[in-house]
């Protein structure tokens, strides 16, 4: 069984992702849908303005705090190595660090980013706003589900 301080960074761990994944799963239930059904020109704006906004210290600290858990975890996990929940431990961490962490770098922020440079009154801006929803919707799917897997696999390792 998984004790003492070990124990704790994993329900941390489990928390961190499972709060994560929420926040990722209400973008892709409801705010994108939302901001969808807006006329282009409000929608790239209010959502440049959600991504300036998100990079707040509570939500950074929940990303980025699921982040240095998972990987605290996973070296943990590799130098202790113990006998119960080694798999669901390296798994989750690895769901979240790649799946939900990695995917932010390589595929949202990017996206974020050319959104911020689209002139949100010009047909090129409506155009890449229709492809922008439904990309980053899509990873943030992957996300979504990531964090949420991870979320999972915390949990059977302390079962």
């Amino acid at each position: 069984m998984i004790d003492g301080p070990y124990f704790v960074l994993a329900v941390l761990g489990a928390l961190a992702c499972g709060l994560a994944a929420g926040v990722f799963a209400g973008f892709s239930t409801f705010v994108m849908k939302g901001l969808a059904a807006l006329p282009p020109a409000q929608g790239i704006a209010a959502m440049n303005r959600i991504n300036v906004a998100a990079v707040t210290p509570a939500f950074m600290a929940v990303f980025m705090g699921a982040a240095a858990l998972c990987a605290v975890l996973a070296v943990v996990t590799f130098v202790l190595w113990p006998d119960e929940g080694t798999v669901e431990l390296l798994l989750g961490s690895a769901l979240y660090l790649v799946g939900s962490f990695g995917v932010t770098i390589a595929a949202n922020v990017p996206r974020n980013e050319a959104l911020a440079e689209v002139d949100e009154n010009s047909a090129e801006g409506a155009a890449y706003w229709r492809t922008y929803v439904s990309e980053w919707t899509a990873w943030n799917h992957v996300r979504t589900v990531a964090s949420l897997a991870a979320t999972a696999s915390f949990i059977l390792a302390l079962t």
